[in-house]
């Protein structure tokens, strides 16, 4: 089989006043990313993961933050298309791991919603999504609570 591992990466600023999305979910916080989409940084994370698996660039190529289309998008949307290029290669998602470094807020309770919302979007099993959340130990600008940062693990197997 031809198998293909993406690492994703991505950060957001923090600020009062923004919504915060996760995973495709909306999360109370008093703080939330500051983005031109809606600052999913979980889910862009996941995409360049995709993305990069193929060599395909990532998500900034595909979905610039100059580009007036993609203002306040839907990151789910984003997802769903970065999928549609993986597939048009021949792939399919075998699994995604990732972690969320966050101080606050805490994630636990919202994570199986994030991963039931990716798998929905990405029409797999919710059992080949999995998301992580730790705390920085309030060191760096996580721990400060400045932003939010996420590595993403994808593997892609050929259909």
């Amino acid at each position: 089989m031809d198998f293909r591992i993406g690492q994703g990466y991505d950060v957001h600023r923090l600020a009062e006043g923004e919504t915060l999305w996760l995973g495709g979910v909306l999360i109370p916080h008093s703080k939330g990313t500051v983005a031109h989409s809606d600052g999913d940084v979980l889910i862009h994370a996941i995409c360049d993961a995709m993305l990069g698996a193929l060599k395909l660039r990532d998500i900034g190529t595909h979905f610039p933050d100059t580009a007036a289309e993609f203002k306040n998008i839907d990151s789910k949307i984003l997802m769903k298309k970065s999928y549609e290029l993986v597939k048009q290669k021949g792939y399919e998602i075998v699994n995604i791991d990732s972690t969320v470094q966050a101080q606050q807020p805490k994630l636990k309770p919202h994570i199986p919603a994030m991963e039931q919302c990716m798998a929905d979007v990405l029409e797999i099993d919710v059992d080949r999504v999995s998301v992580k959340a730790t705390t920085t130990e309030t060191l760096g600008f996580e721990g400060r609570e400045e932003g939010m940062s996420v590595n993403a693990v994808v593997l892609l197997k050929r259909m």
